[in-house]
């Protein structure tokens, strides 16, 4: 039995976010895209005000054409402006004092007859342009926030050798940026073999890609930490004090991969596939949604999707693994079970609390 204890916190956050996928083929595969961030997109421009039609008598440019106001010497008051094709013409009325003689086409100042002196030209208002900025369609309220707690029983077939919490602790600032510091804890073991893992990952707020991820791995005699530092601005990260290598364009670890998931759509019978895992050579990340079912765990029954995650790795969620996890089907997409079939025995994860995040 010991020796199968090992994957209980290896799978940590790669079983919770199928963070290093393998290349699975179905016949209904969706390939998802995300963008790096979020932005208003700049639209067609539009008149925040139409100017009134010109008097009587007077000629309207046509569409495409210069808007030219006159002053009584005859001389535009501004330079000409293209109008935007297809814009009707703005009509500007001539200055007091002046009237407008259209004979072959022209357009002539003609002072009026008077015993007064001429009238100050009115100032010419130009029409304004403002800039309109339609959103792009809005990404999903993101089901988290600071203050989230997840708590699980951790089970080797039916004997419990552990427990696991999944929480976001608050926003932290990561080079400049505002991130989500996400931690996971699994601890257990038996009487002659102790797991005590963390895994904590730092998601950026705007864009939901990784900046920082860390592994702190106690398994028995075997210790290990790795830190990350993983840089989108630049497109590299760097593992501890080892040198950068590339990354790709929106990188994810583990921890934020499985955060990510839960802002997405999941229909079942799809199988929706990544290139976002931080390290090209694990990707791509692909997760088939298997099934919907009602499920009992010790924190209630919930209606669930149940999810089958392959990487690009060996192990419980290799290619041909036997794992599958489920997830709330509402808009919290929160982790309900993990089950995985090792070679001996199964290694099993069930929600027992739940503790709301953002209050």
């Amino acid at each position: 039995m010991i020796p199968q204890l090992r994957p209980l916190a290896i799978a940590g956050f790669a079983l919770l976010a199928a963070a290093c996928a393998g290349d699975r083929k179905t016949a209904d595969t969706t390939t998802v895209t995300s963008t790096a961030a979020d932005g208003a997109v700049l639209g067609d421009t539009a008149l925040a005000k139409e100017a009134s039609p010109a008097a009587a008598g007077g000629t309207a440019a046509t569409p495409g054409s210069a808007s030219t106001a006159v002053l009584p010497n005859g001389a535009p008051d501004v330079a000409p402006r293209d109008l935007p094709a297809g814009r009707p013409p703005v009509a500007v009325a001539p200055p007091a004092g002046v009237s407008t003689d259209t004979a072959h086409g022209a357009t002539a100042a003609t002072p009026l007859a008077t015993n007064e002196a001429p009238a100050a030209a009115a100032p010419v208002q130009q029409p304004q342009l403002a800039a309109t900025a339609p959103a792009r369609p809005a990404r999903p309220p993101i089901p988290y926030a600071a203050g989230e707690r997840l708590a699980y029983d951790v089970k080797f077939s039916s004997i419990d050798v552990g427990d696991a919490v999944m929480e976001v602790l608050g926003l932290e600032n990561v080079r400049g940026r505002e991130a989500l510091h996400i931690r996971f804890n699994v601890k257990g073991g038996t009487l002659f073999y102790k797991v005590n893992d963390r895994y904590e990952s730092w998601i950026d707020t705007v864009n939901l890609v990784s900046l920082r991820h860390w592994q702190e791995i106690d398994e028995g005699s075997y210790e290990r930490e790795r830190k990350y530092e993983i840089m989108p601005e630049i497109g590299v990260y760097k593992e501890n004090d080892k040198p950068a290598q590339p990354t790709v364009a929106e990188p994810l670890d583990d921890g934020s991969f499985f955060y990510f998931l839960r802002t997405i759509p999941l229909e079942v019978g799809k199988t929706y596939t990544f290139d976002r895992y931080f390290k090209p050579d694990r990707n791509p990340v692909t997760v088939t949604v298997v099934r919907r079912e009602r499920i009992k765990v010790p924190a209630g029954t919930f209606e669930a999707l149940v999810l089958h995650p392959t990487i690009k790795a060996k192990g419980v969620f290799g290619e041909g693994g036997q794992a599958e996890i489920w997830v709330a089907d509402d808009s919290t997409r929160i982790m309900l079970q993990m089950k995985s079939k090792l070679k001996i025995g199964s290694l099993n994860l069930y929600l027992k609390q739940i503790r709301r995040g953002g209050s």
